[in-house]
Parts: C-alpha cells; structure tokens; sequence
C-alpha cells in the first residue's frame, strides 16, 4: 500500500517542482501498515515538499528510500515502547542548506518555521509528527549546515495483511459541488484540491486570503461550500469568514485549524462557521464532514489529545 501512495506522491512532485532539483527513488518495501492512505500520502507531500524547500536556489538531489527494519526502537535511540515486529522506513533525503542543532530540536513545533514572512505558517512538520505518531509511529531527522538533510519516519507492519480497520473498507462520501479552499501552504492545496475532485467536487484553491475574498465578493452564488484556514498573512480564517458572510449569509463555512490556536468551536458558531476541523485531520473525515454541512447537517471532528 506505502509503496503506491509513495509513487503516487511523487508523480505530483515532479510536475510541480523545478528541473534543478533531481528526484531518486528506492521503494524495496511492500509492506502494510495500520493507516489512512490520505495521511501517509500527507506525510511524503509534507516532508518532500520541505527537503525541496532547502534546495530551491541552488537545486540538488531527493532521494526517496522505503525499506523495513526489525531493529527495536530503543537501538533506535527512541523510547517509546509497544510493537515487537518490523518497521516499515520512509525515509527523505536532501542534499539542501541544511540544519543547526537549535532548528532540529524545534522543527516539529507547532507554527516554527525557517521560512520568510507570508511564505508559510510552519505547520507542514508538526502536521507529519501528529499523523507518526498517531500511528504509534516514530520520525527521526539528521542534517548538518550546508550537508543536507535525512528524516526517516518508522511505521510499524502489519503482519497480517488481511487486518483492515473500518476507514480502510468505507469508501469515502462523493459530490458534485463547488468548493472554494483558502489555504496559503501550497502543498496543501496542491494535495486537498486533488483529493476532492478525486471526489467529484468542482474545486477552486486560493493561497491568498484577500485573493479568495475578492474571487467569492465577484460571483457569491458561484460556491456551494468554503473551507479555509484559520492562520494565514494578511486575513485570517475567521475574518475572511465574517466578511463571505456578510456578502452572504447563508453560505456553508468549514475552518480548519491547529489545536493550539486561540479560536474554538463556540467563537465559530457564533460567527455563523458551520463546521469545525483541528488539524491533521483525516481525508475521510474531511469528506464526511464536506458531506455533512453540504446536506445541512451538523458535525464536528474530536480535538486531538
């Protein structure tokens, strides 16, 4: 399964990134593991999408390995306790600018980032260590300054393949709506927009908020639903949803945010949101949730603990 979503992630990379940056790959591993599909495809878009990011003036080599290991966590140099059996590795090489000591102990926090003002919010990394280790999963990363860098992600097997949880077997809800999704990570878009035409909806992504206000302001019965999210430059989630509600009251609102941001359930509610989302959330709850609000029902996902 790993192997396919791998391949599948990386067709999308080549078309979007620049010929100076070389991709390599090495998929040995046919193994299964306990997850989404959605997320671990998540995972690779984040995690590639940050390797080319170090490499974008002055191009270099990806490398994409998938293997296994039998090696306990603790050889590891990782402590968590649990499975007994093989991992599965993933495992993202750069030949970019590198990383300091003080930036590899803070790269998975929530909203760091090493990039410039308005290029990003920095949640790419934290995103990918939510979805690790909500799969009792581990993610590791090596760099030196001006060296590149190695993040290696550990996933335990599953042995016996004809283990399924019940979100692998329920397919997910389909549509035929308009959907207008603000987001200012372009890998977010570029994965999400895919995702739900995959599904049958029409999809219109913006990256800039004040962008998305004026697309909406010029054809408001244009989209039959809005998903943004909540911490963008220039205009937020919630402001940018007050101000498609004033030009339309009745327009159907999901925001997606991180679960430590300072904007709740009940201030979306009360400003007219009709559906709620913490990050990383999982694309077949994400297509319930579109499903949801677009039937006029109501929902909202568990906060993540």
């Amino acid at each position: 399964m790993i192997k396919l979503i791998v391949k599948e992630a990386l067709l999308l990379l080549r078309a979007s990134l620049p010929s100076t940056i070389e991709i390599r790959q090495d998929l040995a591993s046919d193994a299964t593991v306990m997850a989404d599909p959605t997320q671990i495809h998540q995972v690779v878009m984040n995690l590639c999408t940050n390797a080319a990011h170090s490499m974008s003036e002055s191009g270099g080599l990806l490398r994409i390995n998938l293997g296994e290991t039998s090696e306990p966590p603790s050889a590891l140099g990782l402590d968590k306790p649990g499975h007994r059996g093989r991992w599965l590795v993933l495992e993202i090489r750069d030949t970019g600018q590198g990383m300091t000591r003080d930036i590899m102990d803070r790269i998975f926090d929530p909203f760091f980032t090493t990039k410039e003002r308005g290029a990003g919010t920095g949640m790419g990394l934290s995103v990918v260590h939510g979805i690790v280790s909500s799969y009792s999963g581990y993610i590791t990363v090596e760099s030196k300054v001006a060296q590149g860098s190695v993040f290696s992600v550990f996933l335990p097997v599953i042995e016996d393949e004809a283990v399924m949880t019940s979100a692998t077997r329920t397919p997910l809800s389909r549509g035929t709506e308009r959907i207008l999704f603000v987001d200012d990570e372009l890998y977010q878009i570029d994965l999400i927009k895919q995702m739900l035409e995959h599904l049958g909806y029409t999809v219109v992504a913006e990256n800039d908020s004040q962008k998305a206000l004026a697309r909406f302001a010029s054809a408001p019965r244009a989209f039959d639903l809005v998903i943004t999210d909540m911490t963008m430059p220039q205009m937020t989630g919630d402001r940018l949803a007050n101000k498609i509600l004033e030009i339309r009251p009745d327009t159907p609102i999901i925001i997606c945010t991180g679960y430590s941001e300072r904007f709740g359930e009940e201030e979306a509610r009360r400003i007219g949101i009709k559906s709620f989302a913490y990050k990383p959330i999982r694309m077949n709850d994400l297509a319930r949730m579109i499903r949801s609000v677009l039937d006029e029902k109501e929902d909202r996902l568990p906060k993540p603990v």
